[in-house]
């Protein structure tokens, strides 16, 4: 049976891979981010593919996107909070405002696109939300790294929470915490590194498991990495 999948952070990268995934799989993906003309795009290349523009740090812009989801489907099987941002920049250098923008951007949107939706989610549906390995505890943890790893280490924990929050309304709720992937935030990162894993081969692995990994998995924040970047 065909699903419906709203996809954050679609515009490249592995968001828009997900998306690429999923409608080769038969099913409609729902491609959200700021920038509209790859958007339009991507949604251009597949009969199954939607592009809503959206700023998800912008509650009126969020408010149209659950407007346009409402009137365009019946229900969300799938939710993939992928959008973020990468502030590379080390301790002593971050301001107040980084710290804030970081957050707002890699945990606050995917709490309000989440809550939002919450009328409009399938019984059953499931929440992925994209994390990373520098938000895992005990994992390796790198220099100018600080504020994104704790806003990725948030967003785990939020999972949790939401796991047995919305036990009763039947929507399951997990966390992937990415390692090296060949993406342009790993590149800012990790200037001159190579990664093992390219963005298609990841964004199938999550294509997949947004499908059918809440049959085996709720609440859990799992590890996707061959090694940590070194």
């Amino acid at each position: 049976m065909s699903k419906v999948a709203v996809v954050t952070g679609a515009s490249r990268g592995i968001g828009k891979e997900i998306c690429e995934k999923l409608a080769d799989k038969g099913h409609h993906a729902v491609a959200v981010a700021r920038s509209e003309q790859p958007l339009s795009k991507l949604a251009g290349s597949y009969p199954n593919i939607s592009a809503i523009p959206t700023d998800l740090t912008d509650q009126r812009d969020v408010d149209k996107l659950i407007k346009l989801l409402e009137k365009d489907f019946d229900n969300i099987d799938i939710l993939i909070n992928n959008a973020g941002i990468l502030i590379n920049k080390s301790f002593e250098e971050l301001t107040l405002e980084d710290w804030r923008s970081q957050i707002e951007s890699n945990l606050i949107s995917a709490v309000h696109i989440t809550k939002k939706m919450l009328p409009l989610f399938n019984d059953p549906a499931h929440i992925v939300n994209i994390s990373s390995m520098g938000g895992f505890q005990g994992s390796a943890k790198f220099p100018g790294l600080a504020a994104y790893s704790v806003s990725k280490g948030a967003l785990s924990i939020l999972t949790e929470c939401l796991s047995v929050e919305f036990s009763e309304k039947n929507i399951k709720t997990n966390a992937l915490c990415l390692g090296a992937v060949q993406t342009e935030m790993f590149e800012e990162a990790f200037p001159g590194l190579e990664a093992p894993v390219n963005v298609t081969e990841m964004g199938d692995y999550i294509s997949d498991f947004a499908l059918e990994g809440s049959t085996f998995f709720n609440g859990k924040i799992l590890p996707v990495a061959l090694e940590d970047p070194e």
